[in-house]
C-alpha cells in the first residue's frame, strides 16, 4: 500500500492574507495555492525549477492594476511578483518564488484591428498562432516568428523580445510592437508609445511615477548614446533586454519607453496590453531545400544564402534529421526532403523566398538553382541535391518539421539528454561556421554529443548539449560549459542570448556590458521597481541595492529528479523524461494533442503538468524509503482482505473529511485524462501519459477505495455479452428515468447507451460468418481459405453498434471474400485505462493466446474500432512483452488497401464525403485519412479529411458524470462546428465513441466509412 503524502511545502501567512485583500477588492480572476497548481508553473522550457508561494490569473487589465495596487501597500511589501505567459522561456525567464501573475488563462482577447492603418491590439494572453489564425481572414499576419507559436503568448513574445525564422526581413518583436500597456507596482498604468522629446522632458518634470521613469531613462539614454553605440554588436540579434540603443530614435527627436519593456522580462512593470504592427501575407512563397554531405558544409553556405536575399535560412544537422526520420512529423515531409542516392544528408538549409511579385520570386529561385547545379555537378561546397516546394500546405508542413526539432532533440536515447543554457548564441554570419568549428572543438573535448540547428542567415545557432542533470558531475560541468561559451562567443564579437533572453544567464551581463553600462541598466530598473519586487535576479539588480542575480548553476529540475532512486527514474520514463518543451499547451482546437488542457485552461491538466505532479510524487516517495516498482511486483502476490478493504474504507473517509495526501493531487489531475493517447507519438518525447496513468491508479487504489463507476466501466466486457442475450429487456430499464438518476447521481455515469436490438447474434444468424467454425478452418486446406476474412469482436461495436458488424460482413461478402466473425473474446482497454492493470494483463494473455492460435492460420484479421485494435499493438506489447506473441489485427482501411486492386480506381464523381478523424488513430496512424481517401477513390467517390480535435467522449470519460461539462464543453470545440457547416449524411467517423457522442449531442449519428462504401457499392 502506498503511503500518505503529507510534506507539501506550507504556505505563507503573509502571501494567503494578500490573495485574501484581493478577493475582498473584487479581484475577478482566480488564485491558486495548492502544491499540484505551484508545481505546475514551477518549471518552464529551460532546465530549472523554482516552486512559487502561489499563482494569480487575472481576467483584465483592471485585475492586475487591483494587483499592483494592493501590492504596493505597505504590509504588502516583502512580496515578489513574476509574470508568465506560456512558459516556453528555455531560460528561466518566468520562474521564482513569490507570486506569479499568469496572464495565460484568461487575458486572451484580440481587442481591436485596424486594416487600414496595418494595427491590432491584443491582451499579452493572445497566443502567437492564434493571432496570426484571426488575421488571416484579412490578409495579414504577425510577423515575428518562433518555433512555440502554437503555445507561446505574445506577452512572453514582448517580454523575451522574441525572434527566429525571417528575422534578417522581419526582425524581432520590438520591431513590430506601437504601444504597450502596462501596471507598475503600486497600481499605476503607463501606456507607451513613440512621442516627442518635448513631450518627454514636460512628462519627466512630474512628480510622479511616470515622471521619474522619464527621467531617468532621458539622462541615462543622451549621456550613454556613444557608449551605447560602440559597446552594442553590430549583428541582427543584436541584445535582448532593455534595448537603450532604441528608447531614442536615430534624430535623437523621439522617445519610446516601448523599447525599454520589449526583452525586460517581467522585471519593469505587467505588460497587459499591447498595439502591434502587422504585415500583409505574401502572395507567393517558394522554399527550396538543400541537401549537404555535411553540416559544416550547410553552415559555410550562409553568406551565400544571405547573398541571395531571401526571406529566411534555417539549418538542421543530421542528428535533429535522423530523430525528425523516428517522429510521426516524417510522414508530411518524407516525399519534400527525400534521401540522395548514394549519398547521405548530414545537413539541410531550408531557404524560402517569399513577395507579392511572383515573377520576382521565380527568378531569384531560378539562380539559386542554378548555382546549385553548378556546385552538383563540381562536387563543390558539400551540396548533394536540393528540392523546391512552391504550394503552402507542403512549406507549412516543412516548418512544423522545423519547429519540432527543439523537442525531438529531448527524444535522444540515454540518460544525458540535450538541454537549453548555450543555444541561442549569435554572431556575424560570416563568421558562423569558423565559430561552429570552435564550438564544436569545444564539445568535442568535453566527450559530449550534441545537437543543431538555428538561423544561418542570422548567425544564430541552437546549440543543446547532451548532458544528465540527475548526475551531480555532469550539472557543473554545465556551468563549466557556460564559461567557456561565453569566452567564445566574445572572442567572435558575437553574444550568448541572440534570441532567447537572459533568465538565469544573465549574471554574464556585467562582464559582456561592462560596469558603466550595466549601471545604467540598474539605474533604469531603480525607476522602475526601486524594491527589486518584479521577477527579482533577472536582467539586472536596481542600483543603490546589493540584491544577488539569479545563476545559471542555480536549483534544476535534475536537482529534485537525482533523488528518485535510478531503478524508478528508469521504470516511469514517460513521467521522468518530460523536457517541459510545452508542445501540449497547443491553442489549436484542431489538433488532436491534450483536450483535457485545452477546455480547462488547467496546465495540471496537460501532459507537462501530470508528468511534472508525478515526478514529485515518486520523490515523495522516496523520502520516506517507498519504491512504486517493488510494491507493483508484490501486487499479484496480495490477496483481497478484509483487514484491506477497511484500511481503504478508513483512508477515504479521512479523505472525504479534508486530511491531506498529495496523491489526491495527483489523481485530480489524472482524472482529467481522456486516455486519448494522443501525447504518446504528438509530443516529442513521446510522453504516454495513459501508460504511467494506468500505474498511479492501481497503486493509489491500494490506500483508497474506488468509485462504483470504475468497476462498471472496467466489466463492460464481462456483462455486456450476457446484456445482449435480452437486449429490449435491458433498453427498457435503462430508458428508465429513475434508473437514469441513479446512475447519474449514485453511480456517477450517465447518458448509459442502449444496447444494438437486434443483436448480432441475431442479425447473423443463420450466416456463414457466425457459423464457420475455427475447427472447419483449421480442417480446410491453404487454397481453400484463401478468401476468408476474420473479424475481429470488439465490446462496443458487437453489443451497442452490432448494424455496424453486420455492415461489414455484408461489404466483406460484396468484395468477393468470405467473412468468419470471430468468438468475442475481451480487449481488456477499459480495465487498463481505470488502472486495473493486474486484470489486463490477464485478459491480455487470454486474449493474445487465442489470437496467436487463429493467426497460424494466416488470414487477415481485422477489427473495426481504432482505439481497441489499437489497444493490442501498444498496450498489449508494453504488458506482455515478448508473450504477446505476433499476432496482428488490422484496421478496416488497412485491410481494404490490400484487398481492393489499385487498378479499379475510377473517375471521382457524385458528392463528398467528409471525415472526422478519431484522435487515437490519426495520431498513431498518421497516414489513415489519406488512405481513406485513396480506398474512396478506388470507388469513384471524394473522401475529404475534415481536421477536428478530440470529439470529448473517448471511451467512457464522456459517460462520467464528474466529466460530462468537458466532455461537452470539448465537443463544442471543434467537432460541433465542422459538423453545422456540412451535411450529416454524408459525414463519416472511425471512432465508436465519436459516433456516440455526435448522436449524443446532436440527436443523430454518423456512420463509419466502411457503411458509405456499402453504401456507394
Amino acid at each position: 500500500m502506498i503511503p500518505q503524502i503529507s510534506q507539501a511545502p506550507g504556505l505563507i501567512q503573509l502571501v494567503l492574507n494578500f490573495l485574501q485583500a484581493l478577493e475582498q477588492q473584487g479581484f475577478t480572476g482566480d488564485t491558486a495555492t495548492h502544491y499540484a497548481d505551484r508545481l505546475s508553473v514551477s518549471t518552464d522550457n529551460s532546465i530549472y525549477q523554482l516552486l512559487p508561494d502561489a499563482v494569480i490569473f487575472p481576467r483584465s487589465t483592471a485585475d492586475v492594476a487591483l494587483i499592483a495596487r494592493l501590492a504596493g501597500e505597505g504590509r504588502f511589501s516583502d512580496l515578489i511578483f513574476t509574470p508568465r505567459g506560456g512558459g516556453t522561456g528555455t531560460n528561466g525567464q518566468s520562474l521564482n518564488q513569490g507570486i506569479v501573475v499568469d496572464m495565460s488563462r484568461h487575458m486572451n482577447r484580440i481587442l481591436d484591428i485596424n486594416v487600414e492603418q496595418g494595427w491590432v491590439k491584443v491582451e499579452a494572453g493572445v497566443i502567437k498562432d492564434q493571432l496570426n489564425a484571426f488575421l488571416k481572414p484579412y490578409g495579414f499576419f504577425f510577423s515575428p516568428e518562433l518555433s512555440t507559436s502554437n503555445r507561446a503568448t505574445l506577452g512572453g513574445m514582448i517580454n523575451t523580445d522574441a525572434s527566429g525564422q525571417g528575422s534578417l526581413v522581419y526582425g524581432k518583436t520590438s520591431d513590430h510592437v506601437l504601444a504597450l500597456r502596462a501596471i507598475l507596482l503600486g497600481g499605476d498604468i503607463l501606456d507607451t508609445r513613440s512621442i516627442p522629446v518635448a513631450l518627454a522632458e514636460k512628462l519627466a518634470a512630474e512628480a510622479t511615477a511616470e515622471g521619474k521613469i522619464y527621467r531617468t531613462v532621458l539622462a541615462s539614454c543622451r549621456d550613454n548614446r556613444q557608449l551605447v553605440l560602440n559597446k552594442f554588436p553590430k549583428i541582427n540579434r543584436f541584445l535582448t533586454g532593455y534595448d537603450l540603443r532604441h528608447v531614442l530614435s536615430d534624430d535623437l527627436q523621439q522617445v519610446d519607453l516601448t523599447r525599454l519593456l520589449c526583452g525586460s522580462e517581467g522585471t519593469l512593470a505587467f505588460i497587459t496590453e499591447a498595439r502591434l504592427d502587422i504585415t500583409r501575407i505574401p502572395k507567393v512563397r517558394q522554399l527550396v531545400n538543400i541537401k549537404y554531405d555535411s553540416f559544416d558544409s550547410a553552415l559555410r553556405s550562409a553568406p551565400f544564402m544571405v547573398e541571395a536575399k531571401a526571406l529566411s535560412v534555417e539549418t538542421v544537422d543530421s542528428k535533429v534529421l535522423n530523430l525528425a526520420r523516428e517522429d510521426i512529423v516524417w510522414h508530411s515531409v518524407s516525399e519534400l526532403i527525400a534521401d540522395v542516392p548514394g549519398s547521405e544528408v548530414a545537413g539541410l538549409n531550408i531557404v524560402e523566398f517569399a513577395g507579392d511579385d511572383g515573377a520576382a520570386i521565380a527568378e531569384q529561385v531560378a539562380v539559386l538553382c542554378q548555382r546549385l547545379d553548378a556546385l552538383i555537378a563540381a562536387h563543390e561546397a558539400g551540396v548533394i541535391g536540393y528540392q523546391i516546394c512552391n504550394d503552402l500546405d507542403g512549406i507549412e508542413r516543412i516548418y512544423a518539421m522545423r519547429k519540432k526539432a527543439v523537442g525531438l532533440l529531448g527524444n535522444a536515447k540515454g540518460g544525458a539528454k540535450p538541454i537549453p543554457f548555450v543555444e541561442d548564441t549569435c554572431v556575424p554570419p560570416q563568421y558562423l561556421a569558423d565559430y561552429i568549428t570552435e564550438f564544436r572543438a569545444l564539445l568535442d573535448g568535453h566527450g559530449l554529443s550534441y545537437g543543431m540547428f538555428g538561423h544561418v542567415d542570422a548567425g544564430v545557432l541552437h546549440v543543446r548539449p547532451a548532458l544528465d542533470m540527475c548526475d551531480p558531475q555532469q550539472e557543473m560541468m554545465m556551468k563549466q560549459i557556460s564559461d567557456e561559451v561565453v569566452a567564445l562567443t566574445a572572442r567572435f564579437g558575437g553574444l550568448l542570448w541572440g534570441e532567447h533572453g537572459k533568465g538565469f544567464r544573465a549574471q554574464y551581463s556585467p562582464e559582456f556590458f561592462g560596469e558603466a553600462l550595466f549601471n545604467e541598466l540598474r539605474r533604469i530598473k531603480a525607476a522602475f521597481d526601486p524594491a527589486n519586487r518584479l521577477n527579482p535576479g533577472k536582467i539586472c539588480t536596481p542600483f543603490g541595492t546589493d540584491a544577488p542575480m539569479m545563476a545559471v548553476d542555480a536549483v534544476k529540475r535534475g536537482t529534485w529528479d537525482r533523488q528518485i532512486p535510478i531503478n524508478v527514474r528508469s521504470d516511469w520514463r514517460g513521467a521522468m523524461e518530460c523536457n517541459g518543451n510545452g508542445l501540449c499547451f497547443n491553442f489549436d482546437v484542431r489538433s488532436p494533442m491534450c483536450p483535457s488542457m485545452k477546455i480547462t485552461g488547467n496546465r495540471i491538466h496537460s501532459p507537462k503538468g501530470r508528468a511534472t505532479l508525478t515526478r514529485e510524487w515518486l520523490r515523495l516517495l522516496a523520502e520516506q524509503g517507498v519504491e512504486p516498482v517493488a510494491l507493483e511486483k508484490n501486487l499479484p502476490k496480495e490477496k483481497v482482505s478484509l483487514r484491506g478493504l477497511i484500511a481503504r474504507t478508513r483512508n477515504s473517509w479521512h479523505a472525504r473529511r479534508g486530511e491531506y495526501d498529495f496523491s489526491h493531487e495527483v489523481k485530480e489531475a489524472m482524472s482529467g485524462c481522456l486516455a486519448c493517447k494522443a501525447c504518446s507519438t504528438q509530443c516529442p518525447i513521446k510522453i504516454d501519459v495513459p501508460g504511467f496513468r494506468s500505474r498511479f491508479l492501481q497503486l493509489y487504489h491500494t490506500r483508497y477505495l474506488r468509485p462504483t463507476s470504475d468497476y462498471l466501466v472496467a466489466s463492460v466486457e464481462s456483462y455486456a455479452p450476457l446484456m445482449a442475450k435480452a437486449p429490449r429487456v435491458f433498453n427498457f430499464f435503462l430508458r428508465q428515468p429513475l434508473l437514469r438518476d441513479l446512475s447519474r447521481n449514485h453511480i456517477g455515469m450517465v447518458d448509459l447507451p442502449l444496447l444494438s436490438s437486434p443483436s448480432l447474434k441475431k442479425a447473423l444468424a443463420g450466416q456463414q460468418a457466425v457459423t464457420t467454425t475455427l475447427e472447419q478452418l483449421e480442417a480446410m486446406s491453404s487454397m481453400q481459405r484463401e478468401r476468408y476474412v476474420l473479424v475481429v469482436q470488439d465490446p462496443f461495436t458487437s453489443y451497442y453498434e452490432a448494424r455496424l458488424v453486420a455492415d461489414f460482413v455484408s461489404l466483406i461478402e460484396k468484395l468477393g471474400y468470405q467473412p468468419v466473425v470471430l468468438p468475442f473474446s475481451p480487449n481488456g482497454k477499459a480495465q487498463h485505462v481505470k488502472g486495473f492493470l493486474q486484470r489486463f494483463a490477464r485478459t491480455a494473455r487470454k486474449t493474445a493466446d487465442f489470437l496467436n492460435r487463429v493467426a497460424q492460420l494466416g488470414l487477415p484479421l481485422v477489427g473495426v474500432d481504432p482505439a481497441l485494435v489499437l489497444c493490442y499493438r501498444d498496450e498489449y506489447r508494453l504488458t506482455l512483452g515478448e508473450l504477446r506473441g505476433d499476432f496482428h489485427v488490422q484496421l478496416v482501411h488497412e485491410w481494404l488497401l490490400q484487398a481492393l486492386p489499385e487498378s479499379s480506381l475510377k473517375p471521382q464523381s457524385g458528392e463528398r464525403w467528409y471525415l472526422f478523424g478519431h484522435c487515437t488513430e490519426v495520431t498513431a496512424l498518421p497516414a489513415s485519412t489519406k488512405q481513406w481517401e485513396s480506398i474512396f477513390a478506388r470507388f469513384g467517390a471524394r473522401l475529404e479529411n475534415v481536421s477536428v480535435g478530440c470529439c470529448g467522449m473517448a471511451g467512457t470519460y464522456g459517460h462520467e458524470t464528474k466529466n460530462l461539462k468537458n466532455s461537452l464543453g470539448i465537443y463544442e470545440l471543434s467537432w460541433h462546428q465542422a459538423l453545422q457547416k456540412l451535411p450529416r449524411q454524408r459525414c463519416l467517423a472511425t471512432g465508436y465513441s465519436c459516433r456516440s457522442q455526435v448522436k449524443r449531442v446532436e440527436g443523430n449519428g454518423m456512420r463509419h466509412p466502411l457503411q458509405a462504401l456499402l453504401e456507394i457499392i
